[in-house]
């Protein structure tokens, strides 16, 4: 008998049509000798809707009570998801996430899993019941409801997975698989049928949105295999992995792009120990995660800073940034919102040069500037006018001929 962790996405849940299909998946799984363990996301736009009820109340809310009413899309979904399969003749029970043991920091809206009692779980399961949980939820060590993030279902079927010693870990989602850039974008496109953890958390990280970033990081801790399939079919997924486990890598395997990007620079920076403590240091106290940071040439003890954020942050860095700039004795600021990242990921870049000079040569074939670079091990980030976002993810995905089979 094996013991199986799926995810079901919000797309997968949207309504009680959906709801029975998956349901049905579920008692085959079942029936086919599996324990089963289900994490659920809020049906469809349900949590987008709570926030906008909310939003009418005012501005400044209380991140515990936000993450009180947040909490309970998840729980509508998993009941319904127990309700419907008990009327299958399938023995379920549905499980909030402090009921299913999961505990949390207190960092309300973006809490972070620091431990799992699983007894309750495996009692459950022992008596022969599918155990459905409500996912992106957690208990505070002072007993309050936190919630893990957008796309935090992810990291509590991973964080499950991990803490039962799970055969397999099944995300199922509205695509069925993780590609070599945004099918909507690229037709060419394939899906992968491995990728490595590495690899994985650049692309979720740059904005492939098929896992959340944690999700993936619990997962390479942890050394969970995660498949990501099709909940609306049943092909084969792309499955999730240690570099160990890939038969062989390309150079490059996918291409990101993120909109939600924007730019600010800082004019005029004095050169001295401290500075970029007091600017970053400020930012970080207002939950503010910067990305990309270049630091120009230092020129007469003074030198430009430029970085990005998420572009739905930056009407509160801007004053944040203000301040520090008057601060720390910069001479002024810049910014831009009409800005996206390309990245391209791949391990094998580690040991193959030139991966770089492509990249920049694929660009300047189609005109495209850019404004801002930074690179790892395993990805080169590029900042570009978002008006030419199709145009450059088609350029590096033809460049690298990542349409051509492995």
């Amino acid at each position: 008998m094996s013991l199986y962790v799926t995810k079901f996405g919000g797309s997968s849940v949207a309504s009680l049509e959906r709801i029975s299909s998956i349901a049905a998946r579920i008692k085959t799984m079942l029936e086919a000798g599996n324990e089963l363990v289900v994490v659920v996301s809020a049906m469809g736009d349900t949590t987008d809707d709570l926030l906008e009820m909310a939003s009418s109340i005012g501005d400044n809310l209380s991140c515990r009570e936000m993450d009180m009413l947040l909490a309970t899309g998840e729980q509508q979904s998993a009941a319904l998801l127990a309700l419907t399969l008990n009327k299958m003749c399938v023995e379920a029970i549905s499980l909030t996430g402090w009921q299913a043991g999961i505990k949390s920091d207190s960092s309300y809206n973006k809490a972070r899993i620091s431990g799992i009692d699983n007894d309750r779980i495996r009692n459950e399961l022992a008596k022969g019941k599918v155990v459905v949980v409500a996912g992106f939820q957690g208990l505070s060590p002072e007993g309050d409801i936190t919630t893990l993030g957008r796309g935090g279902s992810d990291t509590t079927a991973v964080a499950l997975a991990a803490s039962l010693k799970a055969d397999r870990c099944i995300i199922f989602t509205d695509v069925d698989g993780v590609y070599t850039a945004d099918p909507r974008i690229v037709k060419e496109a394939r899906k992968l049928e491995r990728i490595s953890y590495e690899e994985m958390l650049e692309l979720a990280s740059l904005g492939a949105v098929v896992m959340q970033p944690r999700a993936v990081e619990f997962a390479m801790l942890f050394n969970v295999d995660v498949e990501v399939s099709s909940s609306f079919n049943h092909q084969p997924g792309t499955i999730i992995t240690g570099v160990s486990d890939m038969e062989h890598q390309k150079v490059v395997q996918g291409i990101a792009h993120d909109l939600n990007c924007a730019r600010i620079g800082i004019f005029d920076v004095p050169d001295r120990p401290g500075i970029a403590k007091a600017l970053f240091s400020g930012l970080a106290e207002e939950r503010i995660n910067v990305d990309m940071v270049i630091q120009a040439a230092m020129r007469d003890g003074r030198n430009d800073i430029a970085f990005t954020i998420e572009r739905n942050e930056l009407s509160r860095a801007l004053p944040v940034v203000e301040r520090l700039v008057q601060e720390i004795g910069a001479t002024g600021i810049s910014y831009a919102d009409n800005v996206a990242k390309i990245s391209v990921v791949g391990a094998g870049m580690k040991s193959n040069p030139g991966v770089a000079a492509s990249v920049f040569s694929a660009l300047a074939d189609e005109d495209i500037n850019i404004q801002m670079i930074s690179t790892s091990e395993i990805k080169i980030s590029c900042i570009i006018d978002e008006t030419q976002t199709k145009q450059a993810v088609a350029a590096l995905h033809r460049k690298f001929k990542l349409a051509e089979d492995e």
